[in-house]
C-alpha cells in the first residue's frame, strides 16, 4: 500500500560545520586555514573567474590548522569565486564549500 512519506520518515543527517576559515592578508593571496578538527583528505580548488580560464590547485591532505595561500595573481579579486572540494575521513562523502576571496 502508497503512503505519504513526511520529513519524520527521512531525518536530516546532522550539520558538519565547514571547517575553512580565510584570512586575507594580502589582495590576492588569500589563505585558507584548516579550522576544524579534522583532517581534510584530497582537499582541490577551483578558481573560476570571466577573465581566466578555471584553474584547479591539489593540496592533498590538509590537517587541522594547517594553512594553504590561495594565488589569485592572474585574477580580478572582485570577479573571482573558488570552490573548495574534500573529503571527510570519517565518512567518506565529498564536501563543497564555494566562497568569494
Amino acid at each position: 500500500m502508497l503512503r505519504i512519506v513526511t520529513d519524520a520518515d527521512c531525518p536530516s543527517p546532522a550539520a558538519y560545520r565547514v571547517p575553512w576559515r580565510i584570512e586575507r592578508i594580502y589582495d590576492a593571496h588569500p589563505l585558507v586555514v584548516n579550522d576544524g578538527s579534522a583532517a581534510a583528505d584530497f582537499v582541490r580548488v577551483f578558481v573560476v573567474s570571466p577573465r581566466s580560464t578555471v584553474e584547479t590547485v591539489h593540496w592533498g591532505q590538509m590537517l587541522p590548522g594547517e594553512s594553504a595561500e590561495l594565488c589569485l595573481c592572474a585574477c580580478d579579486p572582485d570577479d573571482v569565486v573558488a570552490t573548495i572540494a574534500w573529503f571527510r575521513p570519517d565518512d567518506g562523502v565529498e564536501y563543497v564549500w564555494r566562497f568569494a576571496p
